[in-house]
Order: C-alpha cells, then structure tokens, then sequence
C-alpha cells in the first residue's frame, strides 16, 4: 500500500495546494432520494435550454460508469470569496467570475495532487466539466451541506467555493456525510428577486439570473430585464443573504483577484465594450462562457 495514500497525507497535501477543505466519499451510485430528485428535475425540463444537463445520466448518477474503476471520491474546495468587488454604483459581475478561470486553476491542482500522493494510473481529474454531481459528492465526504440556494456550504466558512473531484482507483477510507445546518432559515429564497428557488427544495433554471445572463443564448426573459439590476454576468444574492456568508475569509490566491483594469471599469466604458476590450479583460476568464454578444445583451440592458 502506498504509504503516501492515507486520509490525512490527501487532506495534508490538498491544503498544501491551496484548497480550503478535503474530504473523501466510497464511489458508489448516488441514493434512491438524489437520482430521484435529479430524474424528477429533468423530467419536467427545468434545466431551461442547457441541454446538456439531461446528457449522460446514468453516469452522473453511478460515478463507476464515468470511470472505470473508481473507488474513492476525493472532495476538494477552494475558496473565491473576493478581496475585491468591481467598484461601488458601477456596473457588477458575480464574484467567482473576477479572477480567471477556474475550471483550469482546480483541475491543475488536482493533476499535482494526484502525483503528491502517488495515486495508481487511472485517476481522474473534474472541476465542472464532466457529468458528477460535485454538490452531492461534496456532502458525502463531509465539506458542507447543500442549502436551499442549491449550493454548498462550509459551516463558518460560507459558500464562495469552487469544487472538484479527483476519483481514485484505491479503495480509502470515507468521511462522515455532514448534515444541513439550514434550519428554518430561508434567507436565500427570500433574497431570490425571480423566485427561482423555493422552499421545496426546487430550482427553476429558466427563472435564475445566472442561467439568463451566462447561458441564455437567445434574449432575456422580460423577468430578467426587470430584476438583473446592476449586475451584467451572474447573480449571487442567495449567497451574499446566506448568513454562513458572514463568516467568509477574502481569498488570497493571486489568479482568482480581478485585473486592475477591470476594477477600473466605469458604466460609460462598458457600455462601449468592444470585441477588443472583451477579448483583453477576459482572456482566461469563466466569462467567455457568455461570449462577447451575450455579454454585450445583458450590458445593454442594464437598470
């Protein structure tokens, strides 16, 4: 056995590499409640035009028919939460989205955890870009819990984090599941101005801010004119009204802090964005998710 693979040398050598927490779950199929919660939401196409959400499903639902072999889910969490936001009464983005992309930045550092610890040929690294329910594997090893904003959350650490999954062949020991610490609070749904999220636990795609500005590709829903206010990518008012939000440290890390020119940004600049300007701002960035023409919808509409 390779003496390198033990609980505490991964967790040890995930917080090494910048991670803020580790935690490890048996690769197994998810529980009858999930896959039918999961099934239920697909069924009744609340995933809007993303497509690809109903892709591959019985591998998003058995982790061991994405790749073969895995026995051990190893959970990691890096911490976004800005040490500086784009300035006050100019237009905003939401927050994981200021420095670069960090679909490139946590697979990175999953590939050298992955050799820190010796880890057997087969392994596989994922951040966001593979059919796995990182929500759900996340809880199981023990990071957080999901919260009625549909996202993770780390007690007294909040929920501006970016999750990844490095699926191991050996077989280690798992973490306990942590359970919801939500309670009675329903700050988020409150907090939520298209009542995408309600208190039943369901999410409405096609009404969620995130979705209209980043994935929409075709106009925005008169809903989402009406409330987008000042933010042009993104929305994270069910994170910022989440109390657990409280407690989050600014990030240190140096490719998730925005450029100074972004921070320099005026109302007047972006709403003469060029393809040039887009391209400079946001080379390496999750923006181009949305592209120069959506990006440039959503600035046109700006409250």
């Amino acid at each position: 056995m390779n003496s390198r693979l033990s609980n505490e040398n991964i967790k040890a050598e995930a917080r090494r590499l910048g991670f803020f927490a580790c935690g490890l779950a048996r690769a197994d199929a998810v529980d009858e409640d999930t896959a039918a919660r999961v099934r239920q939401w697909l069924d009744h196409h609340d995933y809007a035009t993303m497509e690809y959400m109903a892709n591959y499903t019985d591998k998003r639902l058995d982790p061991r028919l994405l790749v073969d072999g895995v026995h051990t889910i190893v959970s990691v969490a890096m911490n976004y939460a800005p040490a500086q936001r784009l300035p006050k009464g100019q237009p905003q983005m939401a927050a994981y989205a200021l420095g670069q992309d960090y679909h490139d930045l946590v697979k990175e550092r999953l590939r050298k955890l992955a050799a820190a610890i010796g880890a057997a040929d087969g392994w596989r690294a994922f951040c966001d870009s593979a059919p796995v329910l990182e929500r759900y594997w996340a809880v199981k090893a023990g990071l957080g819990w999901t919260g009625r904003n549909h996202q993770l959350i780390i007690p007294h650490a909040g929920s501006m984090f970016f999750l990844g999954e490095l699926f191991l062949q050996e077989e280690l020991k798992p973490d306990e599941p942590m359970v919801s610490r939500c309670g009675t609070c329903h700050r988020c749904i409150d907090a939520c101005p298209t009542h995408a999220l309600t208190l039943r636990g369901e999410m409405d795609a096609e009404r969620c801010l995130s979705y209209q500005l980043i994935e929409n590709r075709g106009e925005l829903s008169d809903l989402a004119k009406e409330k987008m206010g000042d933010c042009f990518y993104g929305c994270d008012r069910c994170q910022t009204a989440c109390p657990w939000n409280h407690f989050a440290t600014p990030t240190t890390e140096p490719s998730l802090q925005p450029k100074p020119e972004l921070l320099q940004m005026t109302r007047d600049d972006w709403r003469h964005l060029s393809v040039e300007d887009y391209r400079r701002l946001f080379k390496g960035s999750a923006v181009k998710r949305a592209k120069y023409d959506g990006l440039k919808r959503n600035i046109d509409n700006l409250s």
